[in-house]
């Protein structure tokens, strides 16, 4: 009898076990729902530009052999408590023979940084630094010719390679920043970077055929 009633409630435990597992189961969310779920939490930032497209080539009206004017950026997904954004521009293609004349690894271009957050997006508009009907937006760095705006691609086309690559990159930040004088770009990104929520970078290319 004592066998009987032990038989009984394993019986019990069994079946009552098994439609709670299946229950559970049934609620618990699917192995795709939860991958969907951390991608949709860990959207890449994007930064973009109606100039030209991520791989393409730069117009040469945003170049030394056009107007020089600098091209309209805007940025997408941006990561909540971002309270500012950095530009930046640089080019690393330069002849060693020029990296080691001007004493750079690299050079910039562009350094822009406390851009505030806006509804559409936008970064900066295109032709910025010579519209006079254009408010100041941020505040601008020092680029590699001392100048304290944006610098159009200009390879030179006597040295090899003659098609540079210019990366364009967009810091979010949690916070504003602050220097004591006109910072580089350098320094600009290397705070960037202590306070930085996500990061994107658009590549464009450009080939000077002429001097």
């Amino acid at each position: 009898m004592k066998n009987a009633y032990t038989l009984l409630g394993m019986t019990f435990l069994f079946v009552f076990g098994g439609a709670f597992v299946l229950l559970n189961q049934a609620h618990a969310p699917t192995v795709d729902e939860e991958l969907l779920g951390v991608i949709e939490n860990t959207m890449p930032m994007k930064l973009t530009s109606t100039a030209f497209e991520h791989g393409a080539t730069i117009p040469s009206k945003y170049t030394c052999d056009g107007e020089g004017s600098n091209p309209p950026l805007s940025v997408s997904d941006v990561p909540e408590g971002t309270k500012s954004f950095v530009v930046v521009m640089d080019d690393s293609d330069l002849p060693q023979e020029i990296k080691n004349t001007m004493g750079i690894t690299k050079f910039n271009h562009w350094v822009e940084y406390n851009i505030p957050i806006t509804e559409d997006g936008e970064l900066l508009p295109e032709n910025y630094y010579n519209n006079p009907e254009i408010e100041p937006i941020g505040i601008a760095g020092k680029n590699s010719r001392g100048e304290e705006k944006y610098s159009g691609p200009c390879p030179p086309p006597q040295y090899e390679p003659k098609t540079h690559a210019y990366v364009f990159r967009v810091y979010a930040l949690s916070k504003m920043l602050m220097f004591d004088k006109t910072p580089t770009l350098d320094e600009v990104e290397d705070r960037a970077k202590q306070h930085m929520l996500q990061n994107a970078e658009l590549v464009g290319y450009y080939t000077r055929m002429t001097q």
